[in-house]
Formats: structure tokens, sequence, C-alpha cells
């Protein structure tokens, strides 16, 4: 029973995502491509607001976090050097009759979850890296790998910020970036896939304070969470205990969210001492240490890093934001999402489509448009315009009416609390900054 509400819930939200143009499937004209999915109208709004919303908190209102955006293909020995082409592996079962592959970690039976065939026992393990060529000739010497993470671009770029920022330890790299994963089992819509984006901070501290550093950015993300508006029971932390724990991890806490399908991870935050730039330092010959003028030491810093999945931040908020309430004999669909994040800040309505009132919407609307994402809707009841954006997650509805004409204010309406109030047309840019 529990399954079949998980199921029933997440084939709503999927339902809503692709009737309000949050994410479509991949090539859905072809029959789709597994786990790989786009991002629609909406959806590429929610995504831009997201990212910025994080890069605002962790670089702009900072002075110790500067920007980075690396390139997706680097030097194949970086992959060597970070552990990833001996070790970044998964155990993997296969079906003999139908081929799929799966993990048995996630294996309630013995037999195919698909076709209810045998499995092979054996498990092999199976690397999670996109393999490719760089250049005409497919060889050996030519594979390159699409990235399965962002922070190796940040560590092997550390002395050149280091150098051209002029920043002094302590101090943290921020990179926003897509990265590739061949999973075996993606799954659970946007949660697993193949193809994703990272919101990554790498953060370098002298060794000796990372305990404090650690415990000081586990507050700040969970806080972060908060401030996006997801709800806080919804929200813990997972300590990795020592079966879970990186081998270059002296410590590791995920942040979890409470999804239909379980607690699982949302965001990791790991203490990955020196290892990583020892390591390129190793592999490269060239020095990362760090000179501290003050003291006169030279150090290789430890990293704490923060981690968090664009796509999977943006599934999270659409969880958490999703309602259903019976209103009037009818379900309303309402998707509550922070008027941070929400792709359209307000629904502009003429409550007729006569006495000017269109024109005075539109003239609204070109005001509005310059600085917010706003929606113009002449088309049906003003009750039916106002479930559609209710249903897009749209924060604030416009109606211009009758009083309008007589002293230019307009109603505005809650989306949550479906209250409403008037406020002077002059005054609503004022109104909605103060709101979003």
């Amino acid at each position: 029973m529990a399954k079949e509400k998980t199921d029933n819930l997440m084939n709503k939200l999927v339902s809503l995502c692709k009737r309000r143009g949050y994410i479509f499937q991949s090539s859905e004209i072809y029959g789709g491509l597994d786990s790989c999915y786009d991002y629609g109208p909406l959806g590429v709004e929610l995504k831009k607001n997201i990212k910025e919303f994080w890069w605002r908190s962790m670089v702009h209102a900072r002075d110790d976090i500067v920007g980075l955006d690396s390139a997706i293909l680097m030097h194949p020995k970086i992959w060597e050097a970070s552990g990833h082409v001996a070790g970044f592996t998964d155990p993997m079962v296969d079906c003999k009759n139908c081929k799929r592959r799966f993990r048995p970690d996630e294996l309630e039976k013995p037999q195919c979850p698909v076709c209810g065939s045998e499995l092979n026992t054996a498990a092999r393990m199976f690397n999670l890296m996109f393999k490719t060529h760089m250049g005409p000739v497919e060889d050996d010497a030519a594979i390159v790998y699409l990235r399965p993470e962002t922070a190796q671009g940040i560590y092997v770029n550390f002395p050149n910020v280091l150098q051209s920022a002029r920043k002094k330890v302590p101090f943290g790299i921020a990179q926003i970036g897509k990265a590739f994963r061949n999973e075996i089992t993606p799954k659970n819509f946007t949660f697993r896939t193949r193809e994703f984006e990272q919101m990554e901070m790498q953060f370098f501290v002298k060794p000796g304070s990372d305990r404090e550093w650690f415990e000081y950015w586990k507050e700040q993300r969970i806080k972060w969470y908060d401030d996006l508006g997801i709800r806080k029971e919804n929200l813990r932390f997972h300590e990795h205990g020592k079966d879970e724990l990186a081998h270059y991890a002296a410590a590791a806490f995920d942040i979890q969210y409470n999804f239909p399908f379980g607690w699982k991870e949302l965001e990791g935050i790991h203490n990955r001492t020196d290892f990583d730039l020892k390591r390129h330092q190793e592999f490269s010959g060239k020095d990362l240490n760090y000179f501290d003028d003050a003291t006169r030491e030279r150090f290789v810093p430890f990293i704490i890093e923060t981690s968090a999945g664009c796509d999977r931040t943006i599934l999270t908020s659409l969880v958490d934001a999703y309602y259903e309430e019976e209103v009037e004999d009818e379900t309303r669909v309402v998707l509550r999402l922070s008027p941070k994040i929400a792709p359209i800040k307000a629904g502009i309505f003429p409550l007729v489509k006569r006495d000017g009132m269109p024109e005075i919407a539109l003239k609204i609307k070109e005001d509005l448009q310059k600085y917010f994402m706003v929606f113009y809707d002449e088309s049906g009841a003003i009750g039916r315009r106002y479930r559609r954006q209710d249903e897009a997650g749209t924060p604030f509805g416009i109606t211009v009416d009758s009083q309008t004409l007589q002293d230019q204010t307009v109603t505005v309406r809650e989306r949550d609390a479906m209250t409403q109030e008037r406020v002077s047309s002059n005054k609503l840019l004022e109104y909605l900054r103060g709101r979003a």
C-alpha cells in the first residue's frame, strides 16, 4: 500500500511536470532515452532561479569564495590521480533474459524486477565513467572521459585561482556544471540520472582547523534549504559510518530529504583532508603547497566540500511544494514554490475582455516583465485562470477589474492562503520585490 501511494504521488508529479512544462522525457517522440530529461519553459526558469539563488549565497554574498567554470573534458591523468579510473565502480548483476543490469543492493529478490527472469548470481564491477576519444583516431592514446564530478576541475585550478584572485586560506572555489555517470539503475524520475548538474564548493583550510570549518558548513548548508522554502521536518543529517566513508574522507554527512520513496541524499558535506591536492601534486609534479605569510608555514590545505545536485534540488522543491486540497467540491492542485525560485512571479489577468481592462493589464505586464517572469492570461473564467497558475507554482495573481478603472488599484491574490488585497498599480513592483 505504501509503495502504491508513493508511485501515485510520483506519477501525479511527473504528469504535472509534463502538463505545465517543467520536465519532459528526453527524445520522447523516439520512445525516450532512459534516464535523460529535458527542462521545459517553466523548468528551465526554475533551474535558473535555483542556480542563481545558490550562486548569490555562496559567491556574491561572501568575500571568501570565488567562482570557476572548468571544462567538462580534462586531461585523463586527472582521473587516474583522483582514483576514478581504478576505483569509480559499482557491482552489477545481469538479467539472463532481457539483459538489463542492476545493483545487487537495490534488489529485493534474486529475480529481474523487469521481466522476472533469473539473474546472474556473480556480480561484476562496472566503471561509471563515460569514455570517449579526442581527435580523429580512436585509440588508447586518445581516450578522455566525461567528468563524473566537477570537483577535480577546482582542485587542478587551485594554484591559478590562488594567484589570480589573490586569496588567502581559508577560502573557497564554487562551481556549477554538468557531470556524467553511467549509472546502472537510474530511477525515481530525475533523482538519479546519467547526465546531471552539480553545485559544488571546495573550501581550502589550514590543517587543524578542518573540524571547525566542517561544522560551520554543515550549519550553513542546511540553513540554505530552509531559505529555499523546503520544510524543515523533511530534512535531516545522516552521518557516514565507517563502511560508508570514502577512503579519502575524515568525516562525511549527507543532508537527506524525505522523498516519497524514502530518505535519500540531497547534498553531501565532506572533510576530504589533503588527499586531492597531494594526489594531483604527485601525479603532475607541480607544487600545490600553500605558503602562509603570517606564520611563515608551508602546507597542503585540507578541503571541506559541499556538493549539491541541482537536478535533485529541483525535484526536492517540486515534491515539497506539491499539494492537493478540496475546494468547492473539486481538487485544487497547487505548487507552493517559494516566490524566490518560482518560475513565474505573477499572473496578470483582466477580469473581462472589455472596458479597457486588457489594455491596462497588458501595460502592467510590460512594466513588470523587465524585472520578473510574468504571465498574461485573458482566457476563461477568472477562477480557472487562478487554478492554472496555482498548478504552475505562480505565487501571485494580479487582476484588473472595474475598481481599477476608478482608482488605479488592482486585486492581488496570494496563491497559498488565497487571500486578496488591493494594491495601487504603480506600487506593484515594490510589492512583488518585497515578497520575492
